[in-house]
């Protein structure tokens, strides 16, 4: 294993990676899901501080100083852009959805608004685009971080939390497993994990064969980490009443 310090410092996540394959190479943020149940899209959501939902989770990713996209469905959520000054080393990009020429109609009822897969597919390539350009200032590093919009846990943490179960599929040699994500006693969190880069050919073979479901394709390939306690009730929000309960179990 390669000889990795990670440390908060202030509002600032300082990651030394002396090795590519533990890298993060930026972080998709999935705000395009329909919220019928919420009856608003909940990217747009406001927090009790007054901050909208989608401005505090690029906030939070901004401090990996690594490029953050938002897959949006094609809705154009705006961001404060006193958050687009705060951290140049992160630049905020809006990505379509992978688009299949495949026969949608096996898929499940998420469908209609691409599904958690195509959004994932289309953060791949944009990030296996931006290596192949000479900009690129995360070169061959590893992982895409996903974070979802139905959750209040901060990408910082997140990364952190996921990032020790990086280090011992290395030690391991572990290279099948290239998901790692959140799990309790009932069910896996594959929209709070890591997907390595290089599953990007399977999921685009798997979402051009007319699949979309996220569990079938992860299933063979992800590594869990436990779900921390105090995270419970800040993911997972489907209902106004839901919401409510999650801003109240923010941390003071």
């Amino acid at each position: 294993m390669s000889d990795i310090q990670s440390s908060l410092k202030g509002n600032r996540v300082v990651t030394d990676c002396s090795n590519n394959l533990d890298g993060l190479a930026g972080v998709v943020i999935l705000a395009g899901g329909a919220s019928r149940r919420m009856g608003t899209p909940k990217a747009m959501l406001t927090l009790p501080s007054g901050e909208q939902l989608l401005d505090y989770h690029v906030r939070q990713a901004s401090k990996l100083q690594i490029p953050i996209l938002i897959a949006d469905n094609g809705r154009s959520f705006q961001i404060g852009s006193d958050i687009n000054l705060e951290n140049p080393n992160s630049p905020v990009m809006h990505i379509a959805d992978y688009s299949s020429n495949s026969n949608a109609s096996k898929c499940d009822d998420t469908i209609n608004t691409g599904g958690a897969l195509v959004a994932i597919e289309s953060a791949l390539q944009t990030l296996l685009g931006l290596q192949d350009s000479h900009e690129s200032k995360n070169k061959n590093k590893s992982w895409l971080l996903v974070i979802s919009c139905d959750s209040l846990i901060p990408a910082t943490d997140l990364w952190l939390t996921l990032q020790q179960s990086v280090y011992q599929a290395i030690d391991k040699q572990a290279v099948d497993k290239k998901v790692i994500c959140l799990e309790d006693n009932s069910h896996f969190y594959p929209l709070l994990g890591l997907y390595r880069l290089d599953i990007e050919p399977d999921l685009k073979a798997y979402i051009d064969s007319g699949q979309r479901r996220v569990m079938p394709f992860i299933q063979p390939r992800v590594e869990a980490v436990p779900f921390i306690v105090e995270w419970q009730h800040l993911t997972n929000f489907n209902t106004p009443k839901d919401f409510k309960q999650a801003c109240a179990a923010l941390p003071k």
